[in-house]
């Protein structure tokens, strides 16, 4: 099946049998990115008494425990729950699920083997980007099963969060652990930058981080799927799906 998309003007045709998976998928144990010294994900059978919910073992049916979380357990898109009092929900905050996404690389500028940043001067134009998805360079395949906790991971300045904001980009994707430096002392400066914290709090806006973009995959603009679980929790694991768009007369 292929579907038929206006968007700033022009018609684009995008085939749903070519979908670009951007998530890490999640495993038991340590095959998975990590962060913040979490606890790798854990993902075993039920048990009960004697029984155990394994086909392997016996079983009729196969019947697992998932624990994790989200924040430090791989692929995960977040709201401003994240960082607010009460229980803000992404299930309740995302309501929009297909999004047109504009795909960049930007580079890593270090100053130090502490500090990596994405900076806002390398941003491209934002004109009626929805979504933004941001491909860190260099683009190591390692990224997929990272352990960044206490590496001085790269983030992401409060100014490009910023920028963001004014340019009306209600979703952006990374492939970090997160927007913000692993210890900020709690400032929390990019997201509340991305949410406008301070002002009119933009509850609408999600961020979703350690996303994984193959280099076979272009920069340019594309279709974006943005699936989570039904969570009534302030972050989800995530699955964004992306589809290239093809330009018709």
């Amino acid at each position: 099946m292929k579907l038929r998309i206006d968007w700033n003007g022009k018609t684009y045709e995008v085939d749903r049998n070519e979908p670009l998976d951007l998530s890490i998928p999640l495993q038991r144990g340590k095959d998975n990115p990590n962060a913040f010294g979490i606890q790798w994900p854990e993902i075993e059978p039920y048990r009960s008494g004697d029984w155990i919910a394994s086909v392997d073992l016996g079983s009729p049916v196969n019947c697992e425990n998932i624990f994790l979380n989200p924040h430090g357990n791989g692929t995960h898109t977040e709201c401003i729950g994240h960082i607010s009092p009460g229980r803000l929900t992404i299930n309740q905050h995302l309501q929009e699920f297909l999004l047109m996404a504009r795909l960049v690389s930007l580079p890593v500028v270090e100053e130090s083997s502490q500090n990596r940043y994405l900076s806002a001067k390398d941003l491209p134009n934002l004109e009626g980007v929805e979504a933004l998805i941001i491909r860190s360079r260099p683009n190591k395949l390692e990224k997929k099963l990272q352990n960044y906790s206490g590496a001085y991971p790269t983030y992401i300045e409060p100014a490009l969060c910023e920028r963001l904001r004014q340019a009306g980009v209600r979703h952006v994707l990374v492939d970090l652990p997160s927007v913000d430096p692993e210890k900020d002392d709690g400032k929390m400066l990019a997201h509340k930058a991305f949410w406008a914290f301070e002002g009119d709090r933009r509850e609408f806006a999600t961020i979703t981080e350690m996303i994984y973009v193959p280099d076979e995959i272009q920069d340019g603009d594309y279709l974006l799927n943005l699936q989570i679980a039904p969570i009534e929790s302030d972050a989800s694991p995530s699955k964004p799906v992306i589809y290239r768009l093809k330009g018709l007369e």
